[in-house]
């Protein structure tokens, strides 16, 4: 900068730029290989995801398994997956939200899920 207030130093800005676009695809590629779970009915039905949201797993205890009553087994599937999902979102929050401030205030930034 030049003193006494001129223009930004404009090489400077850009490599700022390039740095907080590196540490985002780091924390993307972070979020595509972490594992988040959620859990309904007592844990009778766990569901994993990635951070980014990609269902990698469904476990259903037999204990949950009725053939009179596949719909409370259906609820029970879609609201572990819910509640992992919603884990996959407080984690990208976690990770991805200081860098979303750092790009000038995280909503309304494409890609970014706040």
């Amino acid at each position: 900068m030049i003193p006494g207030g001129g223009m930004p130093d404009m090489q400077q800005l850009l490599q700022q730029a390039q740095k907080m676009q590196q540490d985002l695809a780091v924390a993307q590629d972070e979020l595509a290989h972490t594992e988040v779970e959620g859990q309904a009915g007592g844990g009778l039905v766990k569901a994993t995801v990635t951070g980014s949201g990609e269902l990698r797993a469904l476990v259903i205890d037999p204990k949950a398994v009725d053939p009179e009553d596949t719909e409370t087994l259906a609820d029970l599937v879609v609201a572990a997956v819910q509640a992992a999902n919603e884990n996959a979102q407080a984690l990208q929050q976690q990770k991805l939200g200081p860098l979303a401030q750092g790009l000038g205030g995280g909503s309304g930034i494409p890609g970014l899920p706040f």
